[in-house]
């Protein structure tokens, strides 16, 4: 494709650009640029105030620009006269050191700096529910164990299918399409790439998923835990590194393991582990996410997340899985997990446990479930994002491998959020303290 954005405009017929962004917290922002215009654009950026998104600015900041990046243009199927492109932030012409894909950016070329190449695929879970937020859309979706429920997938098939179309339209080689756990809830898989192919297609999918469900009438969220006794929306992840030179050797793979994995993919494996209490912050980013680690049975019979720092073969219980050779699944994030941030935490977990030849520790191939209290030395997934805010802070290897400017803003921002949750009164308070 052309890096040049006007003689795109002019072969696509496409009259406008958005320019975007995806902020700390995950809120995607965008600037909608006409063709006519997109040359200057290019040059010289899309103007943000940065104070008026999730960045840790104030007003006095000067103006931050989105700089388009061409690689990442994606043409709306759906309105093809629009092409979304993803930007990296620019500040007094720097790149803004806190920006998620900024960050993304720098871990992907510290791996290539030693020959590695992160490639990861994403199982998107969302609910598809009225447009008013409280409760599934679909009313005859009650089965007590709803996973891939044949007639509610077909009575949703217009939404799924269309989304499904489209991406086969953009190439992202869409495998498979499921009716999950929870009622109202779907999952979408697509082929896994390069982490900074698969945080662009993260992020677009979760704007393409809610326009369309608005398009239908409905409303689509990734919250982690929507509603109380259903299943929660996870991210999973599954994770391979390969030679940066072509990108077609399996850097994990080894036939002669037990698991498949390589030495290298074990010490990448082990600062997964190592750093779990800390990456959580990232991974599960919201007040919400620890109702999903943390959760009860649901109305299923399984949350199907973790809550304990566990890894095992291809048993669904743990934090991580190892289902195949070559390659493992992080089963930790969740639906609020911000695209960008998600694949640098794993690439700078990883590239620390290679850099001090971390071990994962010992496999557990028991059903967590059942016999999860057995396990006395398996360290606990933060209960709240306060304790996974201060994992973070107290983890100076972590912080310092995603920038030290991005670390602090972030643990600011995230502090800042939990503190204004911990103000807000609720219906549990009042229930089990108005009468004291």
């Amino acid at each position: 494709m052309s890096q040049d954005l006007a003689q795109v405009a002019k072969e696509r017929g496409i009259r406008y650009f958005m320019i975007s962004f995806t902020d700390l917290f995950g809120f995607q922002r965008a600037k909608l640029v006409p063709a006519a215009a997109i040359a200057e654009i290019q040059k010289d950026g899309a103007g943000f105030a940065g104070f008026a998104t999730w960045l840790d600015m104030t007003p006095a900041h000067p103006d931050m620009f989105g700089m388009p990046d061409p690689t990442g243009l994606i043409q709306l199927p759906w309105k093809p006269d629009v092409a979304w492109v993803p930007s990296y932030l620019v500040m007094e012409d720097k790149h803004v050191a806190q920006a998620p894909r900024v960050v993304l950016k720098n871990l992907v070329d510290k791996a290539a700096e030693k020959g590695l190449r992160v490639k990861t695929g994403v199982e998107c879970e969302y609910f598809l529910i009225s447009p008013c937020g409280t409760v599934i859309s679909d009313a005859k979706d009650q089965a007590s164990k709803p996973c891939y429920d044949q007639q509610a997938l077909t009575r949703r098939y217009d939404v799924i299918s269309e989304i499904c179309d489209y991406m086969l339209e953009l190439g992202w080689g869409p495998y498979q399409n499921d009716h999950e756990d929870a009622n109202g809830q779907f999952e979408m898989n697509w082929n896994f790439d390069d982490a900074m192919i698969t945080a662009d297609r993260h992020s677009f999918f979760k704007y393409m998923v809610k326009t369309i469900a608005e398009k239908h009438g409905l409303r689509a969220t990734f919250m982690p835990k929507p509603f109380p006794t259903l299943t929660g929306n996870g991210c999973h992840a599954h994770i391979s590194v390969w030679d940066a030179a072509t990108g077609k050797t399996n850097m994990f793979y080894d036939n002669s393991d037990e698991m498949g994995l390589s030495k290298q993919g074990y010490n990448f494996l082990g600062g997964i582990m190592q750093h779990a209490e800390a990456l959580a912050a990232i991974t599960n980013p919201t007040v919400n996410s620890y109702k999903r680690i943390n959760a009860p049975r649901t109305l299923s019979g399984a949350t199907w997340s973790p809550n304990s720092v566990t890894w095992t073969g291809n048993n669904r219980t743990h934090m991580v899985r190892v289902p195949g050779k070559g390659r493992f699944e992080l089963r930790l994030p969740d639906g609020a997990a911000n695209p960008y941030l998600l694949q640098a935490v794993i690439i700078a977990a990883g590239l620390d446990g290679i850099e001090r030849n971390a071990h994962p520790g010992k496999r557990l191939d028991i059903d967590m479930y059942q016999e999860g209290h057995t396990v006395k030395d398996a360290p606990k997934l933060p209960l709240n994002l306060l304790d996974a805010i201060r994992n973070f802070d107290k983890d100076a290897g972590l912080k310092q491998a995603l920038g030290n400017d991005f670390s602090a803003a972030y643990i600011k921002l995230k502090t800042g959020e939990w503190n204004n949750f911990c103000t807000h009164f609720t219906q549990w308070e009042r229930d089990h303290t108005l009468d004291i």
